[in-house]
């Protein structure tokens, strides 16, 4: 009897010990599942092979981006296969499932599969992964230096010229006042400056700013942006410091008129050119009069001239001394039988 009530009181015992464990679990579980996500079918594959990425707690109906990165991605995009990347919208719960072909990012492994969100809130997410055969190579050391955060609302400055108008490549500056929360000072910070068009990824650029954030101040950072050209439509600028995304800026640009001006032009011009070299080709294949015709027609005009002029064409009925009288009597003339 007594065995027995021992061993209940072990039971019970444990028991309660396991409870506050349990609950915690599933406390870490939730978090866990709050957080975007992504997992791998496999750890290890080669080029040309396939593997399936699945991943919980995005928003929903969220388009995202899948792409296999070297460096574990500390470049950004420059070290991922983007060519070999695919786009998946999530279901009404926050979950996908996409099939991703296995490429050679251009940067050397420890290599991931990068998800990240296309528009709206920037969420991303990465998942370990081995490309069979690709270089290996230690990571590269990150000198930040400084914490530096966005305390004002960015903005674009600077305007459009005429040659923009005629599809130069757009310009503007980011600025932008960041302050340093660290307790370090911030000595000539790099950014990493996107422009993303639509659905497509981030094109990143490095852009050094000279100058210095000391621990607990603040700085005005301007730094120049520019599209490729001809571009026009809805842009987002990205800013990203420490691998960190601080500022995503939209900006719409204007559609380059001056280059369809230019094409009516040309539409117009090209035709009249045309036109009049194909008449100087058809007056100069044309035939001829033989030379013996124009030089008896050009004797027979000079001929008509001199005697116009001359005076050895005169009118033949009227001479010198037979050309009537030019004066004027005033006698009367005397009637018959008048002396």
């Amino acid at each position: 009897m007594r065995r027995a009530a021992a061993a209940l009181a072990l039971g019970a015992a444990l028991v309660l010990a396991l409870l506050p464990a349990a609950s915690a679990s599933a406390v870490t579980t939730a978090v866990a599942d709050a957080r975007p996500s992504v997992h791998v079918s496999k750890k290890e594959a080669g080029k040309g092979g396939t593997l399936t990425v699945t991943g919980r707690g995005w928003r929903a109906k969220t388009l995202l981006t899948l792409l296999i990165c070297g460096q574990n991605m500390i470049g950004g995009t420059n070290a991922c296969a983007n060519g070999d990347g695919r786009a998946v919208t999530t279901d009404a719960h926050g979950a996908f499932r996409r099939t991703l072909p296995v490429a050679e990012p251009p940067k050397p492994c420890p290599c991931v599969v990068h998800v990240a969100t296309v528009t709206g809130a920037a969420a991303a997410a990465d998942a370990p992964f081995k490309v069979a055969g690709h270089p290996v190579a230690p990571l590269p050391k990150e000198n930040t230096g400084g914490r530096l955060t966005v305390l004002a609302a960015p903005r674009l400055s600077g305007s459009s010229g005429l040659l923009t108008w005629f599809g130069a490549p757009p310009q503007r500056d980011l600025v932008l006042t960041v302050g340093n929360v660290g307790s370090t000072p911030a000595r000539n910070p790099v950014f990493r400056i996107g422009t993303s068009h639509g659905v497509f990824a981030p094109k990143w650029e490095d852009q050094q700013w000279r100058g210095t954030v000391p621990a607990g101040e603040k700085a005005e950072v301007r730094l120049p942006v520019e599209l490729a050209a001809g571009a026009h439509g809805d842009y987002l600028v990205s800013l990203k410091y420490g691998g960190k995304v601080l500022v995503e800026q939209p900006w719409g640009v204007g559609r380059p008129w001056g280059v369809t001006l230019f094409w009516v032009l040309l539409c117009l011009v090209i035709p009249t050119a045309v036109f009049r070299i194909g008449m100087a080709v058809v007056d100069r294949i044309r035939p001829r009069r033989p030379a013996a015709a124009r030089r008896h027609r050009r004797r027979t005009a000079q001929r008509n001239v001199t005697r116009g002029v001359g005076g050895s064409a005169a009118l033949p009925w009227f001479t010198s001394d037979a050309a009537p009288s030019t004066t004027t009597s005033t006698e009367r003339p005397k009637s018959k039988g008048s002396a």
